[in-house]
């Protein structure tokens, strides 16, 4: 490698900050000419002692603390402090130093010519010429003071097919995605996590039974993070540029602590029980067991997914829920009769990821309430219905011609009416206050249908309907 002269300003941007170095060299004077052949060793023996000479010297693989004070030598071009070390590195090592602590600084690296290689918070470089380096611990700016750690390490590039849990995996991509399996043996939180200072990391997941992720962004800084619940299996864990770009980076896996306390993805629950599940992609299937007919309701909320209820039973029994509930939570209340039931639990359109409470819970009708779904009713009567899905239709018969007005109240769900039949039709979804139904029509003697439901069929619970006639003069249509 060639030599410097015995004074250099060396410059170089960092984290966005034009760094410098004044670095003087004590070395003899030029030689002339004709003598420069005879002395370029000793020159260069001279200067490379003499850049290095007094410095500490690094350790590979282990943490040098230090701290930055105004006492370090100063750089002339921005007021900052810098230390220096000497560092040897062997021809085609890969070397990483990172600074860690409460120092807001950055590391460089100079070749014996003092010319800048790289300089980052975290910088990765490739010798290409075995010997002694520079390596400068530099304060941001003039303000910038404090301890810090300077971690010099070799990578050692792994050309494994598998990625084992808390052993990170250092590599090397260009072009094409690099493929490995992890295996899980317990089913858990994970977090898998593929950083890189070269290009923008882009990871794949994928699974048994289908299972999918994909993230670019979620580690930071460019790096990619895929936190999840994950199931016993082998999985493939695919490292990928987004874009182009080639360099190093580094895989790992670990396990993760969930936030919510214990995760049940599947089995029984109880009526008055709540729990908490984590939803991947992949529907989730709980029992519910149904010793007295009643009323229950069956919740499912989350903040980070888009909640879809759905419930199995005998006799082909079968409700489903979007949005029931408050904002995208499903909710599901309906009248069981005793039986065992399948309650599944996905989001609406089967993707994205999170976690999600499970509700049961038995609701008791109101004092002196009794429930008709169905049947005769006639002007002044009133009856309290369970809508769940499905139409409920009353009858209603009239004597003479009327000025007919129905209403159909609801806490539980956005009231829908419908009145057909003599050949006339009539629907109304909020004429009433808030969300409550109310239609208003002149009618001829004759038998109506009343079709209460929700309007677009989502909801269930409570609702109570009445009607009222007032007698009025109609010709029928000719």
């Amino acid at each position: 490698m060639t030599k410097s002269s015995s004074l250099m300003l060396v410059t170089g941007v960092a984290g966005g900050a034009l760094i410098g170095f004044m670095i003087a060299l004590s070395i003899p004077e030029a030689v002339s000419s004709d003598k420069a052949g005879d002395q370029s060793g000793k020159a260069d023996a001279t200067q490379t002692s003499s850049a290095l000479e007094g410095l500490d010297y690094l350790a590979l693989d282990e943490r040098t603390r230090g701290e930055l004070t105004s006492s370090a030598q100063l750089n002339g071009n921005n007021g900052s402090r810098f230390l220096s070390y000497g560092l040897s590195l062997d021809e085609d090592a890969l070397v990483e130093l990172s600074l860690s602590g409460a120092l807001n600084g950055v590391v460089s690296l100079f070749d014996d010519q003092l010319q800048l290689l790289d300089s980052a918070e975290t910088l990765r470089y490739r010798v290409e010429e075995g010997g002694d380096y520079l390596v400068t611990v530099s304060g941001y700016d003039a303000s910038s003071y404090g301890p810090f750690t300077l971690y010099p390490r070799l990578m050692e590039l792994s050309d494994s097919d598998t990625l084992s849990l808390d052993e990170p995996m250092d590599s090397w991509l260009q072009g094409d995605e690099r493929a490995v399996t992890l295996t899980i043996e317990e089913a858990g939180m994970y977090q898998i996590d593929m950083r890189s200072d070269d290009f923008d990391a882009y990871l794949t997941l994928e699974g048994p039974n289908g299972y999918q992720r994909e993230d670019d962004d979620s580690g930071g800084n460019l790096d990619a993070q895929i936190t999840d619940f994950l199931e016993p299996g082998d999985y493939t864990v695919r490292a990928q540029t987004y874009g182009s770009g080639n360099g190093v980076y580094t895989l790992s896996a670990q396990t993760k602590e969930f936030p919510g306390g214990e995760l049940r993805n599947d089995g029984p629950i109880a009526s008055g029980e709540s729990l908490n599940g984590w939803y991947s992609g992949q529907a989730l299937e709980y029992t519910f067991e149904v010793e007295e007919a009643g009323m229950y309701q069956v919740d499912m909320t989350s903040d980070d997914i888009d909640a879809f209820l759905e419930i199995e039973g005998d006799d082909n029994y079968y409700r489903e829920d979007d949005d029931g509930g408050e904002g995208l939570d499903a909710r599901i209340a309906d009248f069981l009769a005793p039986g065992t039931y399948r309650i599944t639990a996905r989001t609406a359109y089967g993707s994205g990821a999170g976690m999600f409470s499970l509700a049961v819970a038995q609701r008791e009708l109101p004092e002196g309430v009794e429930l008709q779904n169905g049947g005769e009713l006639a002007p002044g009567d009133s009856a309290t219905g369970w809508y769940s899905g499905e139409d409920v239709n009353y009858q209603l018969t009239l004597e003479e011609s009327s000025e007919v007005t129905i209403r159909m109240d609801s806490t539980d769900f956005d009231a829908y009416l419908e009145l057909s039949g003599e050949g006339v039709s009539f629907s109304d979804d909020d004429g009433g206050q808030g969300s409550n139904a109310l239609l208003s029509a002149p009618l001829l003697p004759g038998t109506y249908t009343i079709h209460a439901r929700g309007y677009g069929s989502y909801g269930s619970g409570l609702f109570e309907v009445g009607v009222e006639a007032e007698p009025t003069q109609l010709e029928p249509d000719a």
